[in-house]
């Protein structure tokens, strides 16, 4: 059985989400999806929802066979215990492969890295991000 392993902040799900989602449940038979803890987040804003609810909310997505919380302090330790084939990263996440590989390979993890296909961001009413949807929130309902 080929375990993937996708994960993310998953800070407010939308469509962009579900569509990294499938694509990685597409690369092998079960997807295991590892939650950032919001101490964790460093590269962009902190999440709005907390750790355990994102959790709940991408646990019920239908591509999902488990979902996981990070560890606090060291983002691997899911990974040596989950033991995937394929790590799917996001299209526009910010992890640079070469050094998620060399890391993996340190911890003696032995797996294959892969990237999930771009999504068509061509209609502009669609929000594809977090970002975007706080913005559109705040514009239409802020004061």
């Amino acid at each position: 059985m080929t375990r993937v392993v996708a994960q993310g902040t998953f800070d407010l799900l939308h469509p962009g989400h579900v569509y990294y989602l499938r694509d990685a449940a597409e690369m092998g038979e079960q997807l295991h999806v590892i939650i950032a803890r919001s101490e964790n987040v460093t590269h962009k804003a902190s999440p709005v929802i907390p750790d355990e609810q994102r959790r709940e909310m991408v646990a019920a997505l239908k591509p999902v066979d488990e979902a996981h919380l990070g560890h606090p302090e060291d983002i691997f330790i899911p990974i040596e215990r989950i033991d995937p084939d394929v790590i799917a990263l996001g299209y526009d996440q910010h992890h640079e492969e070469e050094r998620l590989q060399a890391a993996l390979s340190e911890r003696g993890i032995d797996c294959e890295i892969r990237r999930a296909s771009p999504l068509d961001r061509s209609d502009p009413d669609r929000l594809l991000a977090t970002g975007d949807i706080i913005e559109r929130v705040l514009a239409e309902r802020g004061d």
